[in-house]
């Protein structure tokens, strides 16, 4: 399995960064995540963080080195996170529970598996072409009958995680991928400004690394002094040894126990809740691919 990867989160106007993404993988399979906590809801970041950590931790149980049945994790994952939160919350008794979004995508066997709950999104994009885009649980994208004269709040979320409401969510099926497939997982502060024709054509275009900056910083310059957190895993799809294909992540090499992590490890609520800035990511990477290194040296 082999793919090439770019992360990148920013505050924008606010006063806090409440988005967390992430990844891990192992030999045969590999996770991708992120997660918006909610605004007007206490402790946003902390729903987020903790929803990485719990799918992260689901997935390091469960990739061993595959998952057995894909859709069933995701489902699991996403209702194991919503529990984390309502723990975390019920531990601290708090009058109001934090809440998050969340987007999870899996490549495995070829295929793209993915679940989202609320309007943190998915694109899929071959070439030019948009081929699949999640469709938010919100009353933009899923209408419902007024019921009255009172006008409805086209942006209102219908579900999230975290909420006393057990959370709803959509899974696919799984999307076979070709080389330069590229997947995205973005949140609000990145769509919402920028138009989905222009998200395509900038990630089709370009390499992942290149089309990922790019993006973010345009949705920061249209979003002005008032911009959201503006946060994006970008991945791109590469078969092993196709002409062309740019370096990567390549699992071949790992052994079939090793658990390569991007994600945070530590308690729920003890974080350092910072924003993940581009030094962050660097040690990350220098981590994971310190973690190849050792095992490739133990197979030697």
């Amino acid at each position: 399995m082999k793919f090439s990867v770019f992360q990148v989160s920013r505050k924008g106007g606010r006063l806090k960064n409440e988005d967390r993404m992430g990844y891990c993988y192992t030999r045969e399979s590999a996770l991708f995540v992120l997660a918006d906590g909610m605004g007007g809801h206490p402790e946003g970041e902390v729903a987020a963080q903790i929803a990485l950590q719990a799918v992260a931790a689901l997935f390091q149980r469960e990739a061993r080195p595959v998952l057995k049945d894909v859709r069933a994790f995701l489902a699991a994952a996403v209702m194991a996170a919503h529990q984390q939160i309502m723990r975390y919350a019920s531990g601290k008794a708090m009058l109001d529970t934090p809440r998050t979004t969340i987007v999870v995508a899996v490549l495995q066997q070829g295929c793209a598996t993915w679940v989202h709950c609320g309007d943190s999104r998915l694109y899929a994009v071959r070439g030019n072409r948009l081929m699949v885009r999640t469709r938010d649980h919100s009353n933009a994208e899923r209408p419902r009958a007024e019921g009255g004269a009172m006008p409805v709040n086209r942006n209102l979320l219908q579900t999230c995680l975290g909420s006393p409401v057990p959370p709803l969510f959509d899974l696919s099926e799984p999307l076979p991928l070709q080389q330069g497939d590229r997947l995205m997982l973005c949140s609000d502060g990145l769509w919402s400004v920028v138009e989905d024709a222009l998200l395509v054509r900038t990630l089709g275009a370009r390499p992942v690394a290149d089309a990922a900056p790019e993006l973010v910083e345009m949705a920061l310059r249209r979003g002005g002094s008032h911009s959201d957190n503006v946060t994006l895993i970008a991945v791109e799809w590469e078969t092993p040894d196709a002409p062309g294909s740019e370096p990567g992540v390549s699992t071949d090499s790992i052994g079939a126990d090793v658990f390569a992590s991007s994600i945070q490890a530590g308690l729920p609520g003890e974080e350092d809740h910072d924003e993940l800035d581009e030094a962050a990511i660097e040690r990350s990477i220098a981590e994971i691919n310190e973690a190849i290194r050792r095992s490739a040296a133990r197979k030697n």
